[in-house]
C-alpha cells in the first residue's frame, strides 16, 4: 500500500507564515523552511501579493521585503468573517 504525503496546513499558509516570521527572507532561504521547490515558491507569493495578503518591498539589491497584511480576510466561505491574522497567530504558538 501506497502512502500519499498530505498535510493539514495549505502552501500557501505555510509560506503566508515564514514571511511573516522572517520578512526579509530570501527566496532561497523560505524554500529551505517551507519545503517546497523554488518555483512552486515563487507562484505562492505571486498569489499571496496578487490577492494582497502580502506586499513586496523591494531592498537595496535582490533583496526583497514583504509585508503581511494581517487584516485581509481568509479565503474559505466558513471563515470569511474571520482575518488572516487569527491563523497566523494560532499556528504561530
Amino acid at each position: 500500500m501506497v502512502t500519499r504525503q498530505w498535510t493539514f496546513i495549505t502552501t500557501h499558509a505555510l509560506v503566508l507564515l515564514a514571511v511573516e516570521r522572517q520578512p526579509s527572507a530570501s527566496v532561497r532561504e523560505l524554500v529551505e523552511v517551507v519545503g517546497v521547490k523554488d518555483r512552486q515558491l515563487r507562484r505562492v507569493l505571486a498569489d499571496l501579493e496578487a490577492e494582497g495578503y502580502i506586499t513586496r518591498q523591494r531592498n537595496i539589491g535582490r533583496q526583497n521585503y514583504y509585508t503581511v497584511h494581517r487584516d485581509r480576510p481568509m479565503r474559505h466561505s466558513s471563515f470569511m468573517e474571520q482575518k488572516i491574522g487569527s491563523l497566523l497567530s494560532v499556528l504561530s504558538r
